[in-house]
């Protein structure tokens, strides 16, 4: 009887805690996946710090994987606790496709190019990304040059890579399989080749830039933008884009979108982040901070950080997915890859 009461008394003190977080006015809260808030200082803190002390609202920030912060809404559909969500393809076009977004047209629209908008108006580019891979360059003094050296048996244990459906880059990793070596049959028998060096699943991507960076592993998969930010507490990792059987690299554009969530409860405050974030003097910072490349035309990706990105990118094939596509297939691809890999 006294458990029960507890418990009661526990669910009605959160009911009314969740209700005094609807009630405020000062507030906004924003889902987000992993990477623009790696680093010290970093684009998301620098730009929710300017954004409270210019409107007086303040940003609730809550992390997790690609996948994980959709699945966090699709929980919360009856009851939405979120304004803002931030996260990577094909997870947010899921997200649209389920019902879980809101349209509205920020003002920087106008000033972003037509790849960088939903042609719905649900979500748009936040900041330019591209899949990436890293290694440990104090265990290897070379990259690993291509798909089929991740095979050897001296990297047994010494990979890991975050899981496809559950982190925007590990669904990135199965989706350039099936695009380097030509067919999802051909992908899928990669990556249960590779099954045998990987050390196992994660739900996240940025968690394994320090284990690389410490050399328990020395391979993973990342983001340019994240990894770019994450080395400069991580000095042992570096970038790198193996070659497929044909002797090419590639990759493709990984932006972090954002969209205002559907029945948000401070949807106006919400309406004023994306704004904020989008404006011209916070994407003049994308690049020192962020370490991406802006989403307007009229911010000029250049300095440092776009050298290092070009150079990075020099010679490596930049393809096109077809995200209606990847979303249509996703359940499916998923269901396979865990089939093949027994994972």
């Amino acid at each position: 009887m006294r458990i029960g009461l507890m418990l009661a008394a526990a669910s009605l003190a959160a009911g009314l805690a969740a209700g005094h977080a609807h009630a405020q006015s000062n507030v906004v809260t924003i889902y987000a996946a992993d990477g623009l808030h790696d680093g010290s200082p970093n684009w998301f803190q620098t730009e929710f710090d300017a954004f409270t002390k210019a409107t007086g609202i303040k940003v609730q920030y809550i992390e997790a994987g690609s996948a994980g912060v959709v699945a966090r809404l699709e929980r919360e559909k009856s009851n939405p606790q979120a304004d803002v969500l931030v996260t990577l393809p094909p997870f947010i076009q899921k997200a649209a496709a389920d019902g879980l977004l809101q349209a509205y047209t920020p003002a920087a629209a106008a000033a972003m190019p037509a790849d960088n908008k939903d042609p719905n108006g649900q979500y748009y580019v936040l900041v330019n990304n591209y899949a990436d891979w890293i290694y440990n360059n104090s265990v290897l003094k070379e990259p690993p040059a291509s798909f089929a050296s991740l095979l050897a048996p001296q990297f047994k244990n010494k990979i890991q890579y975050s899981t496809p459906g559950q982190a925007g880059d590990g669904t990135a990793v199965m989706m350039n399989a099936f695009h380097v070596f030509g067919s999802k049959d051909a992908g899928f028998a990669y990556l249960k080749k590779l099954q045998t060096n990987n050390l196992g699943p994660s739900s996240s991507t940025g968690r394994l830039t320090a284990l690389v960076n410490k050399g328990e592993i020395w391979v993973s998969n990342g983001d340019v933008q994240m990894n770019l930010a994450q080395m400069k507490d991580n000095p042992n990792v570096r970038i790198f884009f193996p070659a497929g059987p044909d002797g090419k690299r590639a990759t493709f554009s990984l932006p972090y979108d954002i969209a205002l969530v559907h029945g948000a409860p401070h949807s106006e405050n919400g309406k004023k982040l994306i704004d904020f974030l989008l404006s011209k003097e916070a994407q003049s910072q994308v690049a020192d901070l962020a370490m991406g490349i802006p989403a307007r035309n009229d911010v000029p990706a250049t300095g440092a950080t776009m050298q290092e990105m070009q150079t990075l990118l020099k010679g490596v094939e930049i393809w096109l997915p077809d995200w209606t596509q990847v979303v249509q297939d996703l359940e499916s691809d998923v269901a396979e890859y865990h089939r093949q890999t027994g994972s």
